[in-house]
């Protein structure tokens, strides 16, 4: 099926349903500017993670640590808006058929596009927290004048995403799962769905007899066993697309 045709399923399939949800991986923040962390050109590729992004080294020397990655990424979050992909979902969420979004992304831009129920899976980098009175701070109001920064009360601030080492916060993964069993559609969109548990949520959709929907550039181990059909762009096109068909249908 051509690319078109398979648009204009998608938007078929999500008129029908006020029970959609959405997965999103690092593919839908790279038009966005922001550098996915594996894969070709990721982050990883530049630096070690085990040296750099684990809690452990984190907590033997922060200053090296913002330094290094830290201080790159509040700046390269900072200038990221969301795009058309982003703002496909949102609006898919303003029309009453998207309810919510699983993340693995840390970038905030979901919410700043305009969803308002967004599962965080690796936490985000657009709050900092303070290690010793758990102040919250918005990253971008953060003062790195002084690296590590700190907080009023004199603690060091470090950024709400997870780290290597840590755990992904249990109350999470409950309510993703929850969420894929019981949604119509999933939507899974920019992530190379390798990266557990992320990757487990369109099996329980399609173990639940619901659709799964994918979007991606090429195709990912979930494309030929558990996607319903795959629309291969990148995001902001094809969001483009589903949105232009779907107002188009709700004329009708």
């Amino acid at each position: 099926m051509k690319m078109e045709e398979l648009i204009k399923k998608a938007a078929k399939d999500l008129v029908h349903t006020k029970n959609a949800v959405a997965l999103t991986g690092a593919g839908i923040s790279v038009e966005s500017g922001i550098p996915p962390f594996r894969g070709k050109g990721g982050m990883w590729e530049k630096i070690d993670p085990m040296k750099y992004a684990h809690i452990d080294a984190f907590l033997k020397d922060p200053a090296k640590v913002w330094n290094v990655l830290v201080k790159d990424m509040k700046e390269i979050v900072e200038q990221a808006d969301p795009n058309d992909g982003h703002n496909g979902l949102a609006k898919l969420e303003e029309l009453g058929i998207l309810k919510t979004i699983i993340t693995q992304n840390i970038d905030g831009l979901h919410q700043a596009a305009g969803n308002t129920d967004v599962i965080e899976f690796h936490g985000t980098f657009a709050w900092q927290k303070c290690m010793d009175c758990g102040n919250r701070c918005e990253t971008s109001k953060v003062d790195i004048s002084r690296i590590p920064p700190l907080c009023d009360c004199g603690g060091i601030y470090r950024p709400e995403c997870i780290f290597f080492g840590e755990a992904i916060p249990v109350d999470h993964l409950i309510r993703s799962q929850d969420i894929a069993s019981k949604c119509d559609i999933m939507l899974v969109i920019g992530t190379s769905a390798v990266v557990q548990p992320a990757s487990s949520m369109p099996m329980i959709t399609k173990q639940a007899g619901k659709k799964v929907i994918e979007i991606n550039p090429e195709r990912t181990p979930l494309t030929d066993s558990v996607s319903d059909y795959l629309i291969m762009g990148k995001a902001g096109h094809v969001m483009n697309r589903i949105i232009e068909e779907i107002e188009g249908l709700l004329v009708l």
